[in-house]
């Protein structure tokens, strides 16, 4: 746990200072709801999972039409299956590239490095009882993301992203993350 907080750490720093050495470098925060689940051949589509995430960026313009922006947040993933969740949250740390196509309109893509802070089968989501902690996930998951946004002149944006885990979640086992994600944010 320790090395990934350093790992975390290091990667946003270096991502937040390179951009801060571009002029006219944003700074923002955004949150909103993930709509997770997991996919591959050896797991049978589960149900997906809602739940949020919550998180700090940095946007870099790059020339008129394209940003560098790292960013650093929560998210809270897994999935249902038979009236139960599968709980693993990450820190994720994605580095993205965006492509403004109009005014405040841009499409994203980039790298995102997953680190899990927490996991947990849940028979009784609904209660504080019925939990118990797993150590089965792997504890770093390499993942690509995707998305569009609209940026309004006050600062506000909204969004839409899906992520997914190249990395495998479990040793051997072809199931990977996969996450929709809408929210809303703020750049200062």
């Amino acid at each position: 746990m320790k090395k990934s907080i350093l790992i975390i750490a290091i990667l946003f720093i270096g991502a937040t200072s390179f951009a801060q050495n571009s002029n006219n470098v944003q700074l923002g925060v955004r949150g909103g709801a993930n709509f997770a689940t997991v996919a591959g051949d050896d797991y049978d589509s589960p149900d997906s999972r809602t739940s949020f995430y919550l998180g700090l960026l940095a946007e870099a313009p790059l020339s008129d039409h394209v940003s560098l922006q790292p960013e650093v947040y929560y998210s809270g993933q897994g999935f249902d299956v038979d009236n139960a969740q599968f709980k693993v949250d990450y820190i994720q740390v994605p580095l993205l590239l965006k492509f403004y196509i109009a005014d405040g309109l841009n499409i994203h893509a980039g790298p995102q490095f997953g680190f899990k802070v927490n996991e947990e089968f849940d028979f009784d989501p609904n209660e504080d009882s019925g939990s118990f902690d797993t150590d089965s996930v792997n504890d770093f998951d390499f993942q690509g993301a995707a998305g569009v946004e609209y940026k309004f002149p006050s600062g506000f944006f909204i969004q839409g992203r899906y992520s997914y885990g190249f990395s495998e979640m479990v040793e051997d086992v072809d199931v990977h993350n996969s996450v929709f994600s809408a929210g809303l944010g703020f750049m200062f």
